[in-house]
Formats: C-alpha cells, sequence, structure tokens
C-alpha cells in the first residue's frame, strides 16, 4: 500500500491525515483477513496529534536536565508519593523488563526506572527523564493522551503516532490533587508485548488511586475558615466565601475565578484570553481592567499576577463532585451537584468544563441504575429533556408517568425537527 506517513507531511489536511493513518492502522493491527478497528480514544487522539503538527519520524525533545530537572522533582506534588510507586511497580517493572514512568501535567518525563536494558532501548526514542511526551509534542502515548484526556489509556503498538514508538506497549493513568481535583500528573508502565493485557491498565489506575490516597494523608488540614470557597454550580453568578465575608461576583468574575481555582499553578494574560472570550477582537486591556476591578473587590494579597494566579488555595464546589466521582461516591456526586457550572456562560474554557462535568455525572448515573437518584437527575431542569437518562430510569423504574415522559421525548426525537441532547445540563 502507499506509504500512510506521506499524509502527515506539513501542509497535509489534518482529516486526509487521520483518515489515511486510520487505514493504516487497521492494516498493521489486521489479523488474518479481519482488521480490527481502531477505538475511539485512538482516533480521537490521532485527530488532536495531526491538527498540533506531529510528524511519524518526529522525537521527544529533552526539556529538563541535570539540576533543572532535580530541582524540578524535588519541589514537585508528585515526589511525596514516589516511594509508593516503586513499591507497587517497581518489581513488577524490574521483573518484566518494563520500566515505570511518572510525568508531570504537561506530560514532562520526571522519574523513568525499571529494568536497565528496557532503559536503555527507551533511551533511544528519548524516554527519558526531563523528555516531553505530551499528546501535542509526540503525538498518541500513555502518560502524554492520560493527561491531556483526564482518565486512564492504554496504547498499543501501532497505535503510537511516532514510528519508532510502535513496537512499545504502555498503560498510564492521571493523578489528581485530592484536595483540588485538578491533574498533578500520570503514573505509567511501558514495555512490550508482555503490557498488551487490559489487566495493566486496571493496575495502574489501581496504583493512580493508591497515590491520591497517600497525598491525602500526607496533605496538610488547614482550618475550614482559613479556605475560601467558591461556589458556582447552578449560579450564573458565583459567590466566594473569604475571611468571613460573603461575595457575590459578577459574571465576568465568576468565570475568572473558577478558571483559577482550577489553575492554581496560574494562567498567562493570553491563556486567559483564549479561555474567557469567543471573540478574538477582545483586547489584553479589557483583561486587564476586568483583573484590576477583581482584585480591589476581593481584597489585597489574593490575586497575584505575572502569571494571574490566587496566592492561596482555594476550594470549589465543582471540585466536590470531581473528587466524589472518582472515588465511585456517585450519591454524594449527585447530591453535591446543584445545577450546571455557571449556565449563562459563553466563556470557551467555562462551556468545556461545564459539559464535561454534566457528562461524568450523567454516565455516573446511568451505570449505577439507582432509580433515586436518576428519577432526581430526570425531573431538574437541566434533565427534563434527558432521553438517555428517562431510558435508563424506565428500564428500572417502569412507571407509567415515567413511560409517559420517555414516549414523548422518543417522538420529539423522530420528529423532522429532530431532537438534540443538551449542550449543558
Amino acid at each position: 500500500m502507499t506509504d500512510p506517513w506521506v499524509a502527515l507531511e506539513p501542509g497535509a489536511d489534518p482529516a486526509e491525515r487521520v483518515r489515511v493513518l486510520r487505514r493504516a492502522h487497521e492494516t498493521f493491527t489486521a489479523r488474518g483477513t479481519v482488521p480490527r478497528p481502531v477505538r475511539q480514544v485512538v482516533a480521537d487522539s490521532w485527530r488532536r496529534s495531526a491538527r498540533a503538527g506531529v510528524g511519524p519520524d518526529g522525537t521527544a525533545s529533552v526539556e529538563l536536565t541535570d539540576g533543572d530537572l532535580g530541582t524540578y522533582r524535588a519541589e514537585h506534588p508528585l515526589a511525596p508519593v514516589m516511594p509508593l510507586f516503586r513499591e507497587l511497580l517497581g518489581t513488577f517493572a524490574a521483573d518484566g523488563e518494563h520500566l515505570l514512568a511518572v510525568c508531570d501535567a504537561h506530560g514532562r518525563l520526571l522519574w523513568v526506572e525499571g529494568h536497565p536494558t528496557t532503559r536503555r532501548k527507551a533511551g533511544q526514542m528519548n524516554f527519558v527523564p526531563g523528555a516531553r511526551w505530551a499528546e501535542t509534542a509526540v503525538g498518541t502515548n500513555a502518560p502524554g493522551t492520560a493527561v491531556a484526556v483526564d482518565r486512564p489509556v492504554q496504547v498499543f503498538a501501532a497505535e503510537h503516532f511516532i514510528r519508532r514508538v510502535q513496537p512499545w506497549t504502555c498503560a498510564a493513568a492521571p493523578v489528581h490533587d485530592p484536595r483540588t481535583g485538578r491533574v498533578l500528573g500520570a503514573v505509567d508502565i511501558t514495555g512490550g508485548d508482555g503490557l498488551a493485557h487490559p489487566h495493566s491498565l486496571g493496575f495502574v489506575q489501581a496504583v493512580a488511586r493508591a497515590a491520591e490516597s497517600q497525598l491525602a494523608l500526607l496533605a496538610p488540614r488547614r482550618p475550614a475558615a482559613d479556605t475560601p470557597e467558591l461556589t458556582a454550580l447552578g449560579r450564573d453568578e458565583a459567590q466566594l466565601l473569604v475571611g468571613g465575608r460573603r461575595i457575590r461576583l459578577s459574571r465576568r468574575h465568576s468565570e475568572i475565578m473558577v478558571l483559577l481555582a482550577r489553575h492554581p499553578e496560574g494562567l498567562t494574560g493570553d491563556e486567559l484570553l483564549c479561555a474567557l472570550y469567543e471573540d478574538e477582537s477582545v483586547t489584553p486591556v479589557t483583561l486587564r481592567a476586568e483583573l484590576a476591578r477583581l482584585r480591589r473587590l476581593l481584597g489585597p494579597g489574593l490575586l497575584a499576577s505575572r502569571p494571574y494566579r490566587l496566592t492561596v488555595p482555594v476550594g470549589s464546589d465543582v471540585a466536590v463532585v470531581e473528587r466524589r466521582l472518582e472515588t465511585g461516591a456517585v450519591t454524594a456526586a449527585a447530591t453535591a451537584y446543584t445545577g450546571p457550572l455557571l449556565p449563562t456562560s459563553h466563556a470557551p474554557a467555562v462551556v468545556r468544563l461545564r459539559q464535561r462535568l454534566a457528562d461524568a455525572l450523567h454516565t455516573a448515573l446511568i451505570a449505577r441504575r439507582d432509580p433515586d437518584l436518576l428519577a432526581d437527575w430526570a425531573h431538574a431542569p437541566w434533565g427534563e429533556d434527558d432521553l438517555d437518562v428517562w431510558r435508563a430510569l424506565a428500564a428500572v423504574r417502569p412507571t407509567a408517568p415515567v413511560r409517559a415522559r420517555l414516549a414523548a421525548l422518543e417522538a420529539e426525537l423522530a420528529a423532522p425537527t429532530g431532537w438534540s441532547r443538551p449542550a449543558a445540563r
């Protein structure tokens, strides 16, 4: 067949890149005469990789070396759980001739440990500490894709985007700050065909959850009154409780606070502009004026700049729901979910977060099949048109009113105007 990588040359159409890659992958992974279809998580990752301009012959660049790497690792939030990673994964990696790797939230490898021979082979493709293995840098790979999509990922052989990585198989799971819910990085196991088993993904996911539990035990507890709390679910204008004061924020200030609370490391002015404004004509001056007003409202010392960041951790109801979902506490998560995040906001980053949170809870409720939880969602303003939930509710509680509502929704779906799932519940 024609070399599929020709489609990845600079200037090639991204959509055509993905189509060619998909056909190539199905050919490369065929067993007998029946090709194995590309998994959705891989196809989506290939599309992102193509849009990022990643080429098939690329390689990872080493961004941190020597003293810089040592200092960064020592200060990184995952450093305290490295002994746990080594205890749970170290022997498995050494005995199976695999590698244990840990990356930060930007896909930079901080630690790569394991079998010496495997380490030498991995070094030939720059799978080494300090190298950047973000999806936008080297395409589809388990640690980079795991932090990109914020969920466990296993990548087999030719599913990797770059040629030289295709002999490898890897499985990675993101690790979150147990208090804020933000991604700290990912733990990864990388090796050969021996890792091509679903249990590998379950194993590394269990290790990530153990690390989060350990981080929760190690984190110093702050008095509740000392931690600012942001309430933004089900409200067009968020409320901030800080220093005994309740501050009602404007819609724009609400969006800014939601984003800064989610990014304690800070955001540059350009990042905030992209996150907040659909209109690309909005100038940095407009944003600086909003931030100046917010700084005066919050009081001295809470909002810093270069990058813009909050000087103390800020809790939020969004983080509470996310943490409860992560631990499988679906009932508690549903109780804490008082409505969509800033429902009238059109800020791109807020819209994405709102949809992601609603989708995660929606999926968890359907999987749980609890009739009371499903009914609460279905009868809430944000769930009254949620066809999937009404179908799940009818399956476990087929009362006449439930069946009638489901029939009405399905009739609307079949109508010429069609029915579409709400953009945000």
